[in-house]
């Protein structure tokens, strides 16, 4: 767990009112993270439950956020910060949150993109910033965030409320974005005078893209969303033709695209980041 990553879940923690129970996935604290990865102290006197797919520190239960056993609707906030990198089966995963989480749930998470591959066990995948849009589009309200330079943030973030969403929902991510870009000023201000000089020096002896990864470490962007995205998507290309959302079979919150043109001829669906 990064710094600013745990930064961002206090702050959420202090502007919006999580509800309980908290359950968050991928709790194993590593080897050097015993008690700094622990954020339970965050939501003081709301039931806690830590997952993973292995025992050890920080973890009360065994459980896989690809096929969890919680019943529907049962959860108030879940937490997956720096985990979805970890899980194979990652698009099931965000519907498996989503169907554990009640009616205003709350999923706060947290991924790295321009970051080295960490196997804690394994290491699979890295989302865009788009991507994670995407995912978080059941959600009524969303905020959806990035942190770094913008055509290569090394962290994605997002936070996302089931239906229905509170009425200061955007009184409540304005804060949140305010407070968070405070944060990272602060804390790039309190860096020790060797480390700033390190970062300025290290400059002169790179590449343009490789000195605004630097200058941008601590820039972040942010969007915030209402309202549950229509199914109902138009595609535009040589000649312009609807493309419908469909719900697949096995009941995802996150619909698939099917392209009529196709219907009748093998598999409808077609990726949404392709002009067909």
């Amino acid at each position: 767990m990064r710094d600013h990553n745990k930064a961002f879940c206090r702050l959420v923690a202090e502007t919006f009112d999580c509800p309980a129970p908290i359950v968050e996935f991928g709790s194993y604290q590593v080897e050097g993270q015993e008690g700094y990865a622990n954020l339970r102290g965050m939501f003081a006197g709301k039931p806690y439950l830590g997952c993973d797919m292995r025992a050890g520190p920080g973890v009360d239960r065994i459980e896989d956020v690809s096929n969890i056993s919680l019943p529907d609707e049962s959860v108030g906030t879940i937490l997956c910060v720096e985990t979805f990198e970890h899980v194979f089966e990652v698009r099931r995963a965000f519907d498996e949150v989503f169907r554990v989480l009640k009616p205003g749930g709350i999923l706060l998470i947290t991924s790295p993109l321009n970051f080295r591959i960490h196997g804690y066990p394994d290491d699979y995948w890295r989302m865009t910033p788009s991507c994670l849009k995407r995912m978080m589009r059941p959600y009524e309200g969303r905020i959806i965030g990035e942190q770094g330079s913008h055509s290569f943030p090394h962290s994605v973030m997002a936070l996302g409320v089931k239906t229905p969403t509170p009425t200061d929902f955007d009184d409540r991510a304005r804060q949140l974005i305010r407070r968070y870009g405070l944060e990272l000023a602060e804390t790039e201000a309190r860096l020790p005078l060797r480390d700033k000089i390190r970062r300025r020096v290290g400059r002169l002896y790179r590449s343009k893209g490789e000195r605004r990864l630097i200058a941008d470490y601590y820039r972040s962007e942010f969007q915030v969303e209402t309202g549950v995205e229509s199914l109902a998507i138009e595609a535009h290309n040589a000649t312009t033709r609807e493309i419908r959302a469909d719900l697949p079979a096995a009941g995802s919150a996150i619909p698939n695209l099917h392209d009529p043109k196709e219907v009748g001829k093998g598999s409808t669906w077609r990726h949404p980041s392709i002009a067909y």
